[in-house]
């Protein structure tokens, strides 16, 4: 029995990213961060200091690959043999990755390279367009959300840990901003599948939104 596609979207700060990880490790399916995709290109973008309507290129020829790591552990992402782990979750890259994003030409490069990589099924993949564009016949999509307060909340907490200082409204701004960007693009817009199961991450743990889950999933 071919194992499933289990499509994870939502908007920034919803908890996708622990939820598919900790979903994958518990299916034993590959966990694939779409986000980061973006993120890398991100990265190029401002490295090279071109804007971001050019991105395209960059996308086409970017060589990203995820490393398995330790349950709990940030995925590795390497770009062209380099460790971009940390550097793509700096604040300018997660506002440069929204911009990139609405990029037809970028979103077009990077959707290729998502169907491949789960193409045999038995994967968790994360984004914002992955039941809706990359995988419309994935076995299970969920749109996970949370309010902005909770996420911009998760979010200041997340850049703290980090030792980054950013005060609380300049994260809930910016968050706005993103989901403004995000919801409003032209390529691939952040909506839920008609058929998603929604999920509110308020209030919950994430042992329990993974077990509710883990238990839709055929293995």
């Amino acid at each position: 029995m071919r194992r499933w596609v289990v499509a994870i979207d939502g908007p920034a700060g919803a908890g996708k990213s622990t939820v598919a990880r900790l979903l994958a490790d518990r299916l034993g399916y590959v966990y694939l961060d779409s986000g980061a995709m973006y993120r890398c290109v991100a990265l190029l973008v401002l490295r090279r200091g071109m804007p971001p309507e050019e991105a395209t290129c960059l996308a086409q020829q970017a060589q990203i690959t995820f490393d398995p790591v330790g349950v709990g552990e940030p995925q590795r992402v390497t770009l062209s043999g380099e460790d971009v782990t940390a550097a793509i979750r700096a604040p300018e890259v997660s506002q440069m990755a929204s911009k990139v994003a609405a990029v037809p030409g970028v979103r077009s490069a990077l959707v290729q390279l998502q169907r491949a990589l789960g193409a045999e099924g038995g994967v968790v993949m994360e984004g914002r367009d992955i039941g809706t564009v990359v995988f419309p016949e994935a076995e299970l999509k969920v749109f996970l959300t949370a309010s902005s307060e909770e996420r911009a909340r998760r979010r200041h907490a997340e850049l703290e840990a980090r030792g980054e200082t950013m005060d609380y409204q300049t994260v809930l701004a910016e968050q706005r901003e993103r989901d403004e960007r995000d919801q409003t693009r032209e390529a691939s817009p952040l909506v839920a599948a008609s058929d998603a199961l929604a999920v509110l991450t308020d209030g919950r743990t994430i042992d329990e939104i993974v077990t509710e889950l883990a238990g839709k999933v055929s293995t």
